[in-house]
């Protein structure tokens, strides 16, 4: 029987001096330094060269959700200002792309602040909006465990929710970066790939990733994947439990098309054909698309479990991920190639050909991971759960590898240097 770890988050401090945070982005994307890792630090060089240490015929796959502008402003008088900032939408408005591309109105769950001088139910103000001007109102409905829900509408037919946040919004920058977002800001605080919008803050990983790097990636028959995490702002909340069993992990919107499911089976087909030093590896950009694409093994995995005990597929409702079911879940011992194949046998018997859902999976060390073979990353703050990850693929090394960051000037956090970290646990 699984029981949680009871690691204390003690062991997942480090100092972190104000001078090494990135609080903004280097010149250029891929001037970033990048540390190679792979049961020791191999090599150092910067993200402009990163083709030079993956193999050819690897696959990265990347994240491309896109940040919107989540941090709403509504003035009250010359002294006096409300800020509303848009987590996630409501049931009715998934997947996130529904929410965005609404008319008329839409429901959100927000956190506000100055909440204390809202005291009447509604907040409204005059916005011109590609051209034409609005009134825009935001109307309190309840409040629950420190989240407002919120109903914004305007009186105008065809302007969507998307356009009224690109013409009023602001970026929502990290809470450790005390200023205001700039102009650069919106172009550098967004991976030159965002598609998907719904992100309220970057998968920070891919930031690093230019025009440039992706052609020297290409000219290497290095192959880009792509799916989408929604990053919720509980990505910067801190464990604030004593030992990580008792953290509420922070569940968060995926889409995963059915293509890039049998491009997963495809390669757990040659897995089994083949040794695995002949496989071509899977590399995540990001903890985020980490954090999917092990999601969508564990997701298989139940749908095997699902139709074996129940002779039908797995119904779309129940494809979500529990914080600690991947670990339940384990005991089955179920192959890549059977969660692969279970999970588009289930979307396709229900006319799916994405996978929409929320993972509240967290990796911890001890973790065994089931598609990625690499993780390039950034370096995270202390008693986080994106260090857990970290120690997961490295374990105690995960000391060394951030006191030599230290001591070399790498520059931490969303705007910093980041990592490229073999993973060489997996089991299928």
């Amino acid at each position: 029987m699984f029981t949680k770890p009871k690691l204390a988050i003690q062991d997942f401090d480090y100092t972190l001096p104000d001078s090494q945070i990135a609080y903004h982005p280097a010149p250029n994307r891929s001037d970033s330094k990048l540390l190679i890792w792979n049961q020791t630090i191999i090599g150092e060089s910067n993200y402009a060269q990163i083709a030079k240490y993956i193999p050819s015929n690897a696959t990265l796959v990347f994240n491309n959700s896109k940040v919107i502008a989540a941090r709403i402003l509504f003035e009250k008088n010359e002294t006096s200002t409300i800020e509303i900032f848009c987590l996630e939408p409501t049931e009715k408005y998934i997947p996130v792309l529904l929410a965005m591309q609404a008319t008329k109105k839409v429901e959100w769950y927000c956190l506000v602040g100055g909440a204390k001088k809202w005291k009447e139910d509604t907040l409204q103000q005059e916005v011109n909006v590609n051209g034409a001007s609005i009134i825009f109102i935001a109307k309190k409905m309840q409040q629950e465990d420190g989240k407002f829900l919120i109903e914004f509408s305007w009186d105008h037919p065809s302007i969507t929710f998307s356009e009224i946040l690109t013409s009023i919004g602001n970026i929502p920058l990290p809470p450790y970066i005390q200023r205001k977002a700039n102009e650069n800001d919106k172009d550098r605080y967004q991976t030159t790939y965002a598609n998907e919008e719904g992100s309220v803050a970057a998968p920070t990983a891919g930031l690093h990733f230019s025009k440039e790097v992706f052609k020297s990636l290409e000219e290497k028959n290095i192959f880009q994947k792509y799916l989408t995490l929604h990053v919720g702002a509980g990505t910067f909340m801190p464990v604030k439990s004593a030992t990580i069993d008792e953290h509420d992990m922070h569940a968060e919107f995926i889409e995963v098309d059915i293509s890039l499911l049998a491009y997963l089976k495809e390669n757990a087909q040659q897995y089994d054909a083949l040794q695995k030093a002949s496989v071509a590896p899977i590399i995540a950009v990001g903890t985020t698309s980490l954090r999917t694409l092990e999601s969508v093994y564990w997701i298989g995995a139940k749908s095997f479990v699902y139709k074996k005990e129940n002779n039908k597929v797995l119904p779309i409702a129940e494809m979500n991920l529990g914080q600690w079911e991947a670990y339940e879940l384990a005991e089955y011992k179920i192959t890549t190639l059977q969660a692969m194949e279970a999970l588009i046998e289930s979307l396709s018997e229900q006319h799916c050909h994405k996978l929409i859902t929320k993972t509240q999976l967290i990796v911890t060390p001890g973790y065994l991971f089931k598609i990625c073979d690499g993780l390039i990353t950034n370096f995270h703050q202390p008693k986080s759960t994106l260090l857990l990850i970290i120690a997961a693929i490295t374990g105690e090394e995960w000391k060394s590898i951030y006191e030599h960051a230290l001591a070399n000037e790498y520059r931490f956090l969303s705007y910093g240097d980041g990592s490229l970290l073999w993973i060489n646990q997996q089991e299928v």
